[in-house]
């Protein structure tokens, strides 16, 4: 399995999560309930990326000899982090709802561009042998 193969896999995965908790929002009556859904993505997205730009992110910079290249999903992850943080503060269940849902459409496109833009990368530029290696790596640090 490559690591491009291991990040499809677990986007796949994550995706079936944000959708399992969307569908549950509706029934969710108190702030508290919606934080604790927004502190289980928090878990998995922080544990994904933070993966992901110790093998994927820092190979392909490597590669590309600048940092830049990269900078703007960096960004992405920060961006979504602070929209999950956001959630914890909400007054209102209906805006810890719409807060929530927010993180999980930003966290959506950001995937869909790792696998449009990042991945496709990944692929043309480092070797099949490195990107399998990676994909090893990235199994054992699960």
């Amino acid at each position: 399995m490559t690591i491009t193969d291991a990040l499809r896999t677990e986007h796949a995965i994550y995706l079936r999560v944000f959708d399992e908790i969307e569908q549950a929002l509706p029934s969710l009556t108190t702030p508290s309930e919606v934080t604790t859904m927004a502190r289980i993505i928090e878990g998995l997205l922080q544990n994904h990326a933070r993966r992901e730009a110790g093998l994927a992110y820092l190979a392909l910079d490597h590669v590309l000899a600048n940092d830049g290249e990269l900078d703007r999903m960096h960004q992405e992850h920060q961006e979504i982090d602070e929209r999950l943080r956001k959630v914890y503060t909400a007054k209102t269940v209906a805006e810890a709802r719409r807060l929530l849902k927010s993180a999980l459409n930003s966290s959506r496109e950001h995937f869909r561009m790792e696998e449009l833009q990042v991945f496709p990368l990944l692929e043309r530029t480092l070797k099949p042998e490195t990107l399998v290696e990676l994909g090893r790596e990235w199994v054992s640090a699960g």
